[in-house]
């Protein structure tokens, strides 16, 4: 169990996402019993300042303890799940609401983590996000992402 499972209440509905969407192929009742022990994560499209490798789970849970600082999550919704068995992965696609905790601003992010599972526990996560719309709800600013949409000439 982890200590001060309050510290992560702004990450209740990711955690709940991905315990549904990891459901039947591992072991636990909460995302971090979900998680072997030399559990590897990788943020391949991150924002900067941010580990992009992280390898263990008290690691990662030091690292999401302070999350609640920045962003509180509403909901998480739109869940995909994509099983190999050939490979033991399971891809997730999923999408967050929620705000900035300093000013009350809406975020929201689409996400894309690729999961291996090994005796049934996590073993590796690779993660991909769009950090444009991170830097917009820090900045204060609607993200469209028509505006930044390629054109024809």
């Amino acid at each position: 169990m982890v200590d001060n499972i309050e510290d992560f209440r702004a990450l209740d509905p990711f955690f709940r996402i991905i315990e549904e969407g990891l459901h039947g192929y591992v072991d636990g009742d909460h995302f971090f019993d979900l998680l072997a022990e030399d559990v590897v994560f990788d943020f391949v499209i991150t924002v900067p300042d941010y580990p992009r490798h992280v390898v263990g789970r008290g690691n990662l849970i030091e690292l999401y303890r302070g999350y609640g600082a920045t962003f509180s999550l509403d909901r998480c919704y739109d869940l995909r799940t994509h099983h190999s068995r050939s490979t033991s992965t399971v891809v997730l696609e999923y999408a967050s609401e929620g705000r900035i905790v300093a000013t009350g601003y809406p975020y929201g992010n689409r996400y894309v983590s690729v999961v291996v599972i090994k005796g049934r526990k996590v073993t590796e996560w690779r993660d991909y996000l769009d950090p444009l719309r991170v830097f917009a709800a820090l900045q204060g600013r609607p993200f469209d992402p028509d505006a930044v949409a390629a054109s024809d000439p």
